[in-house]
């Protein structure tokens, strides 16, 4: 009896081993295997800013996407704790990169300004005479004696694409650094302190770029 259903079903315990495997993916590989952990994900957050100047020009102006240093080109919340000292949060990052939110909050504040015919970003197909460049340099807290620091620094570049010459399209190529104390020593306080630096930048160079225009 025992040989006929052996020869009729097969082994009894041959699908044991495959069975077991199977339980042991269903259950998530639970035995040694690491908890998942949440990872908190932040964002520059300021009002557009308010600017002295009212008179439109007609002008249309794109800006371009920004490059950024290759340490900063991440979604890592990067800290400067010394000399030659950089370490990055594991629990706590960037909703997206540096680059890409210093250039879409540039968008729109030069768009919200409401000092130019029409503002458009790198992936609109429109031909414009002004384009604005730039690259983000330092995107870090700083910790120093007096206290942490949000610190941005910049390098920006403004053409006029009208002329035909290469060298005379710059019209000017400007570095701009700024930085803000960071209240405490939480990924929270440090993305306050980076959106004031932001939010003081944009002022900065929208009016840069409006005053420049005007007195072409």
């Amino acid at each position: 009896m025992k040989g006929f259903l052996m020869k009729k079903y097969g082994s009894p315990f041959g699908e044991l081993p495959f069975i077991f495997l199977l339980l042991m993916l269903a259950s998530g590989c639970s035995l040694g295997a690491k908890p998942a952990y949440l990872v908190n994900q932040y964002t520059l957050e300021y009002p557009p800013p308010a600017l002295k100047e009212t008179a439109q020009i007609n002008e249309l102006i794109k800006v371009e996407r920004f490059f950024v240093a290759q340490i900063f080109d991440s979604l890592a919340m990067v800290y400067k704790e010394g000399p030659n000292l950089r370490n990055v949060d594991a629990y706590n990052r960037w909703r997206i990169k540096p680059g890409d939110m210093v250039t879409d909050y540039l968008v729109r504040d030069l768009r919200n300004s409401g000092l130019f015919r029409a503002v458009f970003s790198y992936n609109d197909s429109k031909e414009t005479r002004y384009l604005l460049e730039g690259q983000v340099d330092e995107f870090l807290e700083l910790n120093e004696r007096d206290g942490r620091k949000a610190v941005l620094s910049l390098n920006v570049t403004f053409l006029d694409l009208k002329k035909k010459e290469i060298w005379e399209r710059v019209i000017f190529q400007r570095d701009y650094k700024f930085i803000e104390p960071v209240a405490e020593k939480t990924p929270e306080a440090y993305a306050q302190g980076m959106s004031k630096a932001m939010e003081k930048f944009s002022k900065q160079l929208v009016s840069d770029i409006y005053q420049v225009i005007k007195n072409r």
